[in-house]
């Protein structure tokens, strides 16, 4: 069972083409059994067969088929698109938003170097932070050690002037802020800030977590001015006597400053990097844009019917590989439209669709058909041939073989052969077509008022010398002749009664049987001649002479018929 989703988010069940078309009272399910039966010999999808018989007409067929399966198509030969299911609000944004390649690549390419460098910079300017750190920490370590071990004596002499002394000296230091020495009484004994001296030691003790190696600890802090300060502190002993401490303060803001002009180092490369970068990507993106353009345009051309497009081919890369391949597809469908156009014009295009559609059908094979049979023939054309040259002689031919030709097909029939000056139509086989019999006589109608006009336009008489005979019945239809050529004709007793009949016919005239008059008796105007006898027949047989038809096929549909939909 096939499913969809419908916008709601609720499932619909896909129904059958032909349940479709009657759920959309196009057809009746008897109208749907004929056509299922009749798709049975033919290679024709559902919805097409159905448009043949004459059930409905294309338009409604197409409309319905786009309305509940949701899918592009703009005709029956045309490939059958599913259209996307609606993928939400946000990936609607995108859908309409159309951004070149090169853009993506640069955006792209601008994002990564973006993180990349990020990323780097951070890294780096961290350890050099850290660097920087345990550069201040070796630093104060040093100083405090010099002032530790000459402290000793001064300290358990109680000489406050050799103190000063000895702690004066780091004033001077660069990025010493301050230096102390201080009793175990916790009176500062002496101090690089004088003011100092004799007072409590003005700075935090150290806190919970403090970085402590067995001789000396050391921590940050934030003094009351907002300077960044590492501060340093070691006991002073004497004969296992602990006789005070010394504290050194290293101001920790040159890193700061150097983390600061190291930051804007690395934002001046950054910046010329994805400059680069971008500059680089454009160019990059501008090489894989400008050859997929020329993909695109080239498409186009192809879907315009234009087969002489060529890409030309750039680079020696995937890209060059698609328009090598692009160049042999339209290369291929060119010749294939040659060998088409060439080969429609002796099998005729009903057939050679059905042909391209599944050449392994068995429609091949021999088929039992109800179809109508048409015959022409110009009277007099022996005497006509005989007395002017060949040249002529194929000339007028032509013209006349051209009108018979566009006449049976514009009303749903096939040529069949030319036979001489003859010219065999059918009508009901292989495309189907309920009302066959009304569909040849309209066509003989119609072949005979052009031959008429051309006759007088051109003064040449032969053109009006035509003779058109039809019958109507069963016939086989199909495949005849050898592995070296094949022919798709009819054979039968219906084929030699048309053609029988036509020898009855008059220049100008077209005469009918009693089993082709009989469907569209409602529609005909006919004068029944005197029943003849036909060679090989036994019986008289009813002959009728068409007076005329009245309207009853839309043009519209005899060209729908025309084309097999």
């Amino acid at each position: 069972m096939l499913w969809w989703k419908k916008k709601d988010g609720k499932r619909k069940e896909r129904l059958p083409v032909g349940e479709l078309l009657v759920e959309a009272k196009l057809i009746t399910r008897e109208q749907l059994r004929q056509a299922l039966a009749a798709q049975e010999s033919r290679s024709l999808r559902l919805a097409q067969m159905v448009v043949e018989m004459g059930f409905a007409s294309e338009q409604d067929v197409l409309r319905a088929i786009r309305r509940h399966y949701r899918i592009k198509i703009a005709g029956f030969d045309q490939p059958w698109l599913l259209e996307q299911e609606d993928a939400g609000w946000t990936l609607n944004i995108f859908h309409f938003l159309r951004i070149p390649i090169k853009t993506k690549l640069s955006l792209t390419v601008t994002l990564i170097l973006l993180a990349t460098i990020a990323a780097l910079g951070w890294v780096t300017l961290e350890r050099q932070r850290e660097n920087l750190h345990a550069q201040a920490v070796r630093s104060g370590k040093a100083s405090l050690g010099y002032f530790a071990s000459n402290a000793r004596l001064p300290l358990q002499n109680g000489d406050a002037a050799a103190l000063g002394q000895l702690i004066r000296p780091a004033a001077s230091m660069e990025g010493v802020l301050y230096a102390a020495v201080t009793g175990t009484d916790g009176v500062v004994k002496a101090h690089t800030d004088g003011a100092q001296v004799n007072s409590s030691l003005d700075i935090p003790p150290p806190p919970p977590g403090a970085a402590d190696d067995g001789k000396y600890v050391y921590y940050d802090y934030v003094n009351d001015r907002g300077r960044h300060v590492l501060n340093l502190t070691s006991p002073v002993v004497y004969q296992e006597k602990t006789l005070g401490r010394v504290d050194v303060g290293i101001s920790l803001d040159f890193i700061g400053s150097r983390i600061q002009q190291e930051t804007l180092t690395v934002l001046l490369i950054s910046a010329g990097a994805i400059l680069l970068g971008v500059a680089l990507s454009m160019l990059l993106g501008a090489s894989f844009s400008r050859p997929i353009s020329n993909l695109v345009d080239g498409t186009r051309e192809v879907g315009r019917g234009n087969l002489q497009v060529k890409i030309r081919r750039q680079a020696n890369d995937e890209l060059g590989d698609l328009a090598r391949a692009f160049n042999y597809m339209s290369s291929e469908l060119r010749r294939k439209q040659m060998m088409q156009e060439s080969f429609g014009k002796y099998v005729g295009p009903d057939i050679l669709r059905m042909i391209l559609e599944n050449p392994e059908n068995q429609w091949l094979k021999g088929t039992r058909s109800n179809a109508s049979v048409m015959f022409t023939d110009i009277r007099g054309f022996t005497a006509f041939a005989e007395d002017r040259p060949p040249e002529r002689v194929v000339l007028v031919l032509n013209q006349y073989f051209d009108i018979a030709t566009r006449a049976i097909m514009e009303h749903g029939g096939y040529v069949d052969k030319f036979i001489g000056d003859a010219v065999m139509g059918v009508f009901g086989v292989p495309a189907l077509a309920a009302n066959h019999a009304e569909r040849s006589v309209r066509a003989a109608l119609h072949m005979q008022a052009e031959l008429a006009q051309a006759a007088k336009k051109t003064g040449n008489e032969v053109l009006g010398q035509v003779g058109i005979g039809i019958n109507t019945g069963m016939l086989v239809a199909g495949n005849l002749g050898s592995q070296a050529k094949m022919e798709y004709t009819v054979i039968g007793d219906a084929v030699n009664t048309a053609s029988r009949l036509n020898k009855l016919a008059k220049a100008g005239d077209v005469v009918i049987s009693k089993t082709t008059l009989a469907p569209i008796a409602r529609v005909a105007d006919v004068e029944e001649l005197d029943a003849g006898r036909l060679k090989g027949k036994t019986d008289l047989v009813r002959v009728y002479k068409v007076l005329g038809v009245k309207d009853g096929l839309p043009r519209g549909r005899q060209k729908a018929a025309r084309a097999g939909t």
